[in-house]
């Protein structure tokens, strides 16, 4: 079965620190280009951070360029969003994708919530 589970959201102070996982299973993950992206209530869905499956480049959004670090670990068939700094204006859902050509996979979401 092909499946994308996040995981590491939680409620965390300004400035605070987490880990988001995007754990796959039913593929190989490092095939694929896997992108985070956010949603918060009553806003667009924001892609923030990306990493490519062909020679691991990395791209990030203004707003988290800095603060906010993807990464693969291949042996956990994992890719990770490691976010420093935290502000309330990163409160969120946030959902991993992995593409591969018309290929599209989607985790259900981790909610990350930022008090000022």
């Amino acid at each position: 079965q092909v499946q994308l589970v996040e995981s590491g959201g939680g409620l965390v102070k300004s400035g605070g620190s987490l880990r988001l996982s995007c754990a796959a299973s039913g593929f190989t993950l490092n095939m694929y280009a896997v992108k985070w992206f956010r949603q918060a209530p009553g806003k667009e869905r924001e892609g923030v951070a990306c990493i490519k499956a062909t020679d691991t480049t990395t791209t990030y959004a203004d707003s988290v360029k800095d603060r906010f670090t993807i990464s693969r670990d291949s042996a956990k068939n994992t890719v990770y969003l490691e976010m420093n700094n935290l502000q309330p204006e990163d409160t969120a859902a946030y959902y991993c994708n992995a593409a591969l050509g018309a290929l599209s996979n989607w985790g259900q979401g981790t909610q990350v919530t930022v008090s000022s």
